[in-house]
């Protein structure tokens, strides 16, 4: 990692990661391969800001501890890359544990204790229906196309939803930085 750290990925270790490098990374992964309509990659940083704001307009009374699982649910691409879903389902049972060992480093790290059942359907109702903005907005899918594969859409305000409009890498950097100052209060 950029801060000296080193991550063993099939047993990471929570004092092997800082915040830094994971918005680092996460801001140069794209989401959709990078097949994506304007000038900037949409990246996983953007997409978590925005999972975590559809997250806050589902479930308006939830905790920052809950808005940090919200954030950081896709933190573990930082080092993996954004495998799109039917690769993940053919890679198997292999990726997705190594993918939940390094979000389980993650929560200790940062304190974030395992999501309840609720939570967790949350967290996966907020990505869905972030995949599905991003799928009409961002990348060529009609909206019926995209209620097929990621749910209908939802009514959200204009300020959640400019959230899906792709930012340089250094400013969805910044911005995941300073959600997660707000949310860790750090």
């Amino acid at each position: 990692m950029l801060s000296g750290r080193r991550l063993d990925l099939l047993d990471p270790s929570p004092l092997d990661i800082e915040i830094a490098d994971i918005a680092h990374g996460l801001a140069r992964v794209a989401r959709w391969n990078g097949q994506t309509a304007g000038p900037h990659v949409f990246s996983v940083a953007q997409h978590s800001l925005l999972v975590e704001g559809v997250g806050r307009h589902l479930a308006p009374a939830s905790t920052d501890a809950e808005g940090l699982e919200l954030l950081l649910h896709d933190a573990p691409e930082y080092v993996v890359g954004d495998i799109i879903s039917p690769l993940k389902a053919a890679i198997g049972d292999a990726y997705r544990g190594v993918e939940k060992r390094l979000l389980a480093a993650v929560r200790q790290r940062f304190g974030v204790p395992a999501p309840s059942p609720a939570l967790t359907r949350l967290v996966k109702r907020a990505d869905r229906i972030a995949a599905h903005i991003e799928a009409v907005r961002l990348a060529g899918f009609s909206e019926e196309e995209a209620a097929r594969y990621f749910g209908p859409a939802i009514p959200l305000s204009e300020t959640v939803l400019a959230l899906a409009d792709p930012w340089p890498t250094a400013r969805a950097q910044e911005r995941f930085l300073a959600r997660f100052a707000v949310l860790a209060r750090r």
